[in-house]
């Protein structure tokens, strides 16, 4: 007799249905899983076994093939245990009925107890667009999946509870979805009101934040840099739905099921030691790397040349395409990364090139060593170049608070919501975003500040990269201001946050 369960597998951040068979016939005692399973699938046989017997049924001792269809796709993770055991009761009679439009998540312990998996928000969201009645998945995974209306979903702890509902599913009682709320008001335990002086960072902050721009801090140490990064979320818009629903997705695949929908945008701070696959993906089972965790969020790389300049060049395309294409030998995924790339670093090894108090100590080639370890494609790439000088003690020793974030945080939602107007029929949000023909449609400069902009495009020899991401910015700016056209000063304050230091 053959058994069919319904279960899903995942590639990328999305998932696909995978057809669980299982066969028992006669002949000597023999357990094979066939259908490109990885180990851990493999060894599902042994789980598998253990928890029938734990959980008062019996085991056959005859001959048991099970297939995951389809068998071309390779199968990654104990997420099938639970369909296979389900299977395994509706061979022996345990288990009768029609469960083609059920779905099966779940790993089993040895005891039967069902344990999260990763990936079961996608898993969910696939099993819904298929039209699935119901959904069983393990129970510490129902908080990243309270949100999904219009299926079934029933949380289980045990094997006999999936069991139970399967023979009388009228008894159970499915999660009631919840509906999501945006967070206007989050409780951050740090604030920009922290910040003493630092008037051009704190503005460059903010017209990063509102338009989704990169930013380059560059100062000696101790001027704040990180400080004023860590501090960027806080005047950062609220997560829209599909946005939370994208970053959950992501942080589920990656491996940290069971978490509730994101409610604050990412930020993610790797060490410059970091690896090329820690930032862009990949591995044995081809997982997100710290460039896709930080989606709809900030990656800050701090001390930025401190990275080996193949991390950073690794980051060119997927800065620009918003997405990273990981290509192994056991498959190839794309997973998103839109992100805000923020950076800091020091003019030099030892930090006070231009101090005004300290000398610095690096020679003429130890500076352009340093200097030569960032590209300049990946410069380009970045909107907003800032000093941030070392602080005076009048500044530091000041009683009276900066601006707070909130008052920052209430511009930078004003504008985003200009945006969102705008380019509600262009499938973009933000200005960020802005493609060479979107900029052209809606970037309209006052005849002033285009008469600036070719006297500049020269003299700054700027690329045609260069020349859209100036104009983006100063769309930001204009939006700030509640402008409709780009005027003669927001262009102006675009190219002075477009000056980038020379690198040759």
């Amino acid at each position: 007799m053959v058994a069919r369960m319904m279960s899903f597998g995942l590639m990328g951040i999305d998932a696909f249905p995978v057809t669980v068979e299982v066969d028992i016939s006669g002949g000597l005692p023999a357990f094979e899983i066939v259908g490109l399973p990885d180990a851990a699938v493999k060894e599902s046989k042994e789980r598998v076994r253990s928890a029938l017997k734990n959980s008062g049924y019996s085991f056959p001792a005859k001959r048991i093939t099970v297939n995951l269809a389809p068998a071309d796709v390779k199968k990654i993770g104990p997420v099938y245990d639970l369909a296979m055991l389900m299977g395994f009761l509706c061979c022996d009679g345990s288990l009768a009925g029609d469960f083609s439009g059920v779905g099966l998540i779940g790993e089993l312990s040895l005891l039967g107890e069902v344990r999260p998996v990763r990936g079961v928000l996608p898993m969910a969201l696939k099993a819904r667009e298929m039209g699935f009645r119901a959904l069983i998945i393990p129970a510490d995974n129902a908080p990243e999946v309270q949100y999904i209306d219009q299926i079934a979903i029933y949380p289980v702890r045990h094997v006999r509870e999936a069991v139970e509902l399967l023979m009388d599913p009228e008894k159970a009682r499915p999660l009631t979805p919840i509906q999501f709320k945006a967070e206007e008001e989050e409780d951050f335990q740090i604030d920009f009101a922290d910040v003493k002086g630092q008037f051009i960072p704190r503005r460059a902050m903010e017209i990063a934040a509102a338009g989704g721009h990169n930013l380059r801090m560059e100062g000696p140490p101790g001027s704040g840099k990180s400080m004023l990064a860590k501090r960027l979320p806080t005047i950062l818009p609220p997560l829209e739905f599909e946005e939370a629903l994208e970053c959950t997705k992501i942080f589920s695949v990656a491996g940290r099921p069971g978490q509730d929908l994101c409610r604050t945008r990412p930020f993610r701070s790797p060490h410059h030691t970091a690896t090329y696959v820690a930032l862009c993906g990949g591995g044995q089972n081809l997982t997100p790397g710290e460039l896709s965790m930080a989606h709809n969020g900030v990656l800050f790389l701090d001390e930025l040349p401190e990275f080996t300049p193949q991390v950073l060049d690794s980051m060119r395309a997927p800065l620009e395409d918003n997405e990273i294409t990981v290509a192994r030998a056991n498959g190839t995924v794309t997973y998103p990364c839109n992100v805000m790339l923020v950076c800091a670093m020091n003019p030099c090894k030892c930090g006070y090139l231009g101090h005004p108090t300290k000398a610095c100590t690096c020679s003429p080639g130890e500076i352009q060593r340093y200097r030569h370890r960032i590209s300049g494609p990946l410069l380009d790439r970045i909107d907003l170049h800032v000093e941030v000088p070392a602080i005076s003690y009048e500044e530091l020793s000041t009683k009276a608070p900066g601006e707070p974030s909130s008052a920052i945080r209430a511009r930078v939602i004003a504008a985003r919501k200009r945006q969102q107007e705008r380019y509600k029929d262009e499938g973009i949000s933000k200005n960020a975003d802005l493609t060479s023909p979107m900029v052209k449609k809606y970037c309209k400069l006052t005849p002033e500040a285009e008469q600036l902009l070719k006297q500049s495009f020269d003299k700054l020899e700027l690329s045609a990269r260069g020349y859209y991401r100036i104009l983006k910015v100063a769309r930001t700016i204009a939006d700030l201001a509640g402008a409709e056209l780009i005027e003669l000063a927001h262009i102006s304050e675009a190219l002075r946050f477009r000056n980038i230091h020379d690198y040759e």
